[in-house]
């Protein structure tokens, strides 16, 4: 019995090897199948599929280019920056190897000589990143909790932020991507007019806009593995595309200038207690814009800079007594009167069952042409304009650019209101001779007073000087070559009026030392009721009216004081004597070939 029983036990032992002998087989073989499957048959595709899992397409962005002044100072410009990405997924299956670099940020076994921190994974991820992104551990180890291999944790991180991240070796886990924030170096100056741009850095209000052509850069991209640690495998790079830079663009605007007129546009406001006020300087040399701004307090570069336009370049109003100016161009280019004809004017007229009347009562006044102006009669206009034709009335006002468009393109710029003269009911064909029945902005009305200046021929104004490539390359914006609106001998004697009209407000716009030819004007326009109860007064002048060299106009909309000359024209000193001052300007010579004004 013994023996039979060793014999049963051994057979089940055979038995039992042989099982697990062949089961062992079995597996060998199935492992050997799929080895030789994945070496020899699907080896290439799944090699194929690790380096696909490794390769990325990385974008290099292209800088926007800068806005500067014409001196070159930087307006605008775009500085690095990093938004700070993680990748939760290796978050959360972070355990740190230790190194000589990293001995504080890692988890050593006490085998090794250290201590265990305990915290690994999303958590210990936050603790090391938090304090240099400026966050709240909680806060960031919430994001890194999450699913998903991408999750932007930081935008507009500096570099010096980013350097610090990548030393603590989180390469792959939080890491950096380029990108680049607007910044604007004077705050309010030219907020609006400058404008802004979106999230994709595309100009989205007004020089932004404008000139989003040639400020925008081009991106461009690598392809190439990505090792554990997050960096680029050496001499993986397969394709790769530069990214370009956009180009400068200098503008004519003189940054000291414009924060001049900025700073006397807001006092004089407050001063005045105005609705607003405008200016716009003009360089009779070239028509290039110097200064253009207003009393409005917005951020270039906010959210109000990209949802609003520029004051200075939307307001339209009449004129006033400007549009004198213009008519008695025509009067004098037409050949109905000279400026020494003679007059003999009321303070009322009754004409076609229409009355017009003088701003100040005064007995029949002895006056010429100049006189007319000097004095500012709408009565003397009208009644110098009897033979002054409708059609050309309205022709005189375009060619100096009233109502038509400044080509300058900018947002929010409106041409104004002229209608053609079939349009015009009889007190509209009378009133267009004083400034009123039309409205226009003060960069058509500063322009055109620039053609007077420039010996009576009309450019069109310009604000950008030239471009500059990412390569150095300058490209100068063509100048307008110009059109003679008016024969010198008429610009001469319109000059010499206006200089005339300019000497009756020598006390509050006068600037000792220098000649100054000018008008001020004071129009009605619609308040929020729609009826005229609202009040623009402006000056214009051009300085040194025997050499000119720039012409200022100031608006502001409800002044306390009311009249043009007496509000606007006290801005236009402050600006005119910096200008004179900044640019040393020559001191005028005595004037001796006055017109005669009265009779």
């Amino acid at each position: 019995m013994r023996t039979g029983a060793k014999k049963s036990k051994g057979k089940q032992f055979v038995s039992r090897c042989t099982v697990i002998a062949t089961v062992l087989a079995i597996v060998f073989i199935v492992c050997f199948g799929q080895l030789a499957n994945l070496q020899l048959l699907n080896g290439r595709e799944m090699a194929e599929a690790a380096t696909a899992g490794r390769t990325l397409k990385v974008p290099v962005h292209g800088m926007r280019g800068k806005i500067l002044d014409t001196n070159g100072a930087v307006l605008a410009q775009s500085v690095e920056r990093y938004t700070i990405i993680g990748d939760p997924k290796a978050a959360q299956e972070y355990d740190p190897i230790c190194s000589t670099q990293i001995t504080d940020n890692c988890t050593q076994t006490k085998k090794q000589g250290g201590k265990t921190l305990g915290v690994v994974g999303a958590a210990r991820v936050a603790r090391m990143a938090a304090p240099i992104l400026g966050m709240d551990p909680m806060e960031l180890g919430g994001k890194l909790a999450g699913s998903g291999r991408y999750v932007v944790l930081k935008k507009d991180v500096e570099p010096a932020a980013k350097r610090k991240l990548d030393k603590l070796g989180l390469g792959g886990i939080v890491y950096g991507e380029l990108s680049q924030n607007r910044v604007y170096s004077d705050g309010t100056l030219m907020g609006a007019f400058l404008g802004g741009v979106d999230d994709k850095a595309n100009g989205a209000s007004g020089m932004e806009q404008v000139q989003n052509a040639a400020l925008a850069g081009a991106d461009g991209y690598k392809i190439y593995q990505q090792g554990n640690n997050g960096v680029e495998i050496p001499g993986t790079l397969t394709d790769s595309k530069a990214a370009r830079n956009g180009s400068d663009v200098k503008l004519t605007i003189d940054a000291d200038v414009d924060w001049f007129v900025k700073k006397v546009l807001t006092e004089g406001k407050a001063q005045y207690h105005a609705d607003w006020a405008i200016a716009c300087v003009i360089d009779t040399r070239t028509h290039q814009i110097i200064a253009l701004d207003d009393s409005d307090e917005i951020q270039a570069g906010s959210d109000q800079a990209k949802l609003n336009v520029s004051r200075a370049v939307s307001e339209t109003f009449e004129p006033g007594s400007i549009g004198k100016t213009f008519s008695m161009a025509g009067l004098l280019q037409h050949g109905v009167h000279q400026m020494t004809d003679q007059f003999q004017v009321p303070d009322r007229l009754d004409k076609n069952n229409q009355v017009f009347t003088d701003s100040d009562s005064h007995p029949l006044s002895n006056w010429t042409l100049a006189g007319i102006l000097q004095q500012s009669s709408n009565v003397g206009m009208v009644m110098a304009s009897d033979n002054y034709k409708d059609q050309d009335r309205y022709d005189m006002l375009t060619k100096f650019g009233i109502g038509q468009p400044t080509g300058l393109n900018l947002p929010g710029e409106s041409r104004g209101t002229l209608t053609n003269p079939n349009a015009w009911d009889k007190r509209t064909r009378d009133t267009i001779l004083f400034g009123q029945g039309y409205s226009t902005n003060i960069l058509q009305i500063t322009n055109a007073i620039a053609s007077i200046a420039d010996g009576g021929i009309y450019r069109k104004p310009s604000i950008v000087a030239s471009t500059q490539d990412a390569d150095g390359h300058v490209t100068e914006m063509p100048q307008d070559e110009g059109t003679r609106i008016l024969d010198p001998n008429v610009d001469s004697q319109l000059l010499n009026a206006m200089e005339s009209a300019a000497e009756e407000y020598h006390r509050t716009a006068g600037i000792d030392g220098y000649r100054i030819a000018g008008k001020s004007g004071t129009a009605q326009v619609a308040g929020p009721s729609g009826a005229l109860d609202g009040i623009v007064g402006d000056f214009t002048g051009i300085l040194p009216a025997d050499n000119p060299r720039f012409v200022v106009t100031v608006a502001m909309k409800n002044p306390q004081g009311m009249f043009g000359g007496l509000t606007s024209g006290t801005l236009f000193k402050q600006i005119g004597e910096f200008l004179m001052q900044k640019y040393e300007v020559p001191a005028s010579t005595p004037r001796n070939n006055a017109i005669p004004v009265s009779w």
